[in-house]
């Protein structure tokens, strides 16, 4: 306790811990339907964070659904409405599929985004406290009844029904209820490096550009401010992390990448290298008696695929609309959180996979060289593989035995004289398939939801929610 400050207590329906993407759209679906939030954060906003920032559509239809749309479009980031792609030799580019009529992608920086969220939030009832830290959580019996916080007012607790832990990868709410270890993980073959830059290519302010070169990957993604934010993964590589030498990677993964290289020709870096290194991606347990875990706190993906704000947009929100109904019966409550953790599982786990795959930090492999080929020269093909990471269609209704046994045939015949690499290629991939079958059978396992009876569970998955898109 700070000096002689007393303790203050208060009660509350919800308390979110956490006000970025997940916090803010679920403590907005929750005042939204009539519930008293309150929703803590140890930063003041504006405020910036380690993001890739992009949106793509089905993102952009989640501002959208969390109602700050407007708030967001005022940012001035410019739509992108073409995709490229550059790898093995080829230059494909796309288009998006419209998700709730937006049919582009956005860039936009977190400290105007999450701003537009909290405001949001607040507007549609939530209290938000900025400056305040958690510290403990409060129990009753094992149930999770509220929290203990700090601000420069000293030492607070919120008696809750439900505790949101909104706070990130390093969440105190999953350190507290013993869900840090996770049920399922995988960790990345790449480090994440980025810098924004005044963008001088006035021409390409629409596209949102990838290059793949051996082993390296770089994007580059027009936001607002007239910025633009350049990011590499290189292969991860063992070492403590320091500003000279996330800089000196950076610098010398955009060397080996001459698409980007160009891109940034008549750009002018501002700020520093930001780094994110010795990534994983995980599935945590997200829902127990009083508590769940949304965005990053329960479940985060490799940044190569860019599905960060989405889903804790989609998934904060979702948790919102199916929890709010059922907090006044704990066993309602309990089975509505194990019915949301279930359905993110079921739309997540596919998506986890194919990024897994693009996260190893190896050279594009033959059956990727010729996807590119394919989808060079077929524009369908293009908007499909770009429809994945828009999350509009599933990987396996774009990656379906039929695709990948032309994309063998393909192969080989670029390669009749030297067909070994794709024949190993072919061994990996079936060897990958097996193992992301076992991997998916032995997580459903785990799954903490399958208690509920299969009646009660469909009627929650029935409520509601906006989209079904993965």
């Amino acid at each position: 306790m700070h000096g002689s400050a007393a303790l203050t207590i208060e009660h509350t329906d919800v308390v979110v811990v956490g006000a970025r993407c997940a916090g803010s759209a679920a403590a907005i679906a929750f005042a939204r339907a009539g519930r008293d939030v309150v929703a803590l954060d140890a930063a003041r906003f504006p405020s910036a964070t380690l993001s890739t920032l992009l949106l793509w559509p089905g993102g952009r239809a989640g501002v959208g659904g969390a109602g700050a749309r407007v708030g967001v479009r005022q940012r001035g980031a410019p739509g992108l409405t073409t995709a490229s792609a550059d790898g093995g030799g080829y230059q494909v580019r796309s288009s998006f599929t419209p998700v709730d009529g937006i049919d582009y992608a956005m860039c936009v920086r977190r400290t105007g985004l999450d701003a537009a969220l909290v405001a949001t939030a607040v507007h549609a009832g939530a209290r938000v406290r900025e400056g305040a830290r958690v510290t403990d959580l409060l129990w009753s019996g094992d149930r999770c009844a509220g929290v203990r916080y700090t601000d420069r007012g000293g030492v607070h607790e919120v008696r809750a029904r439900l505790v949101v832990g909104a706070d990130g990868r390093r969440s105190t709410v999953a350190r507290l209820v013993g869900a840090e270890r996770p049920r399922l993980t995988a960790p990345s073959g790449r480090d994440c490096y980025f810098a924004y830059w005044q963008d001088g290519a006035a021409d390409q302010r629409h596209v949102g550009a990838q290059w793949r070169r051996g082993p390296d990957l770089g994007t580059a993604f027009p936001c607002d401010d007239g910025l633009l934010l350049s990011l590499v993964q290189p292969p991860a590589q063992p070492g403590a992390p320091g500003a000279g030498r996330a800089e000196r990677r950076y610098r010398e993964a955009i060397e080996r990448l001459p698409g980007l290289q160009l891109r940034l020709r008549d750009c002018r870096r501002v700020g520093r290298v930001r780094s994110a290194t010795g990534l994983a991606s995980y599935f945590r347990r997200s829902t127990g008696p009083g508590w769940a875990l949304p965005g990053d706190a329960g479940h985060s993906k490799d940044p190569v695929t860019a599905q960060g704000i989405r889903d804790a947009l989609r998934y904060g929100r979702l948790l919102g609309e199916l929890a709010a109904p059922a907090l006044d019966d704990t066993e309602h409550l309990d089975t509505a959180l194990a019915a949301w953790e279930r359905l993110r599982d079921s739309e997540c786990l596919g998506v986890y996979q194919w990024t897994n795959r693009l996260a190893r930090g190896t050279a594009m492999r033959p059956l990727e060289i010729e996807l590119y080929r394919q989808a060079d020269a077929d524009p369908e093909l293009a908007d499909a593989v770009t429809a994945v990471f828009s999350r509009t269609v599933h990987p396996e209704d774009v990656f379906t035995p039929a695709r990948s046994a032309a994309l063998a045939a393909g192969a080989l015949r670029a390669s009749w004289r030297a067909p070994w690499p794709v024949l190993a290629d072919l061994v990996g991939e079936c060897r990958d398939t097996i193992s992301e079958r076992r991997e998916a059978r032995a997580f459903a396992r785990t799954d903490p939801a399958t208690v509920i009876p299969s009646r009660t569970l469909r009627g929650f998955l029935a409520a509601p929610s906006g989209d079904r898109h993965a």
